[in-house]
């Protein structure tokens, strides 16, 4: 029983790593691109809301070009472990 508690919060733990992993280069990239938009709006002082829309979906868009092979992987391996885990532990049983 302590065996399968100390699995799942294993599993919660990777869970949430797998979660900051894949999701942190989308957000990452629309944080720059809003900041540097903002910083210019500013600068020039156009104050348009939908100048920030078309920037940010295209860095997220090549952002999901470059690394989403590798996030799909990463949480493709994730799957993996857990259907493993699950049934290692319905085995178990």
């Amino acid at each position: 029983m302590i065996d399968d508690t100390t699995t799942f919060l294993a599993l919660a733990d990777r869970m949430l790593w797998v979660s900051v992993l894949a999701g942190a280069p989308v957000l990452i990239a629309a944080l720059a691109v809003g900041l540097v938009v903002g910083v210019i709006q500013a600068a020039t002082s156009v104050n348009e809301q939908t100048l920030t829309f078309i920037p940010k979906l295209v860095a997220v868009a090549l952002v999901l070009v470059v690394f989403g092979a590798s996030m799909l992987g990463l949480i493709a391996d994730f799957t993996r472990d857990i259907f493993a885990a699950v049934a290692h532990i319905g085995a178990g049983a």
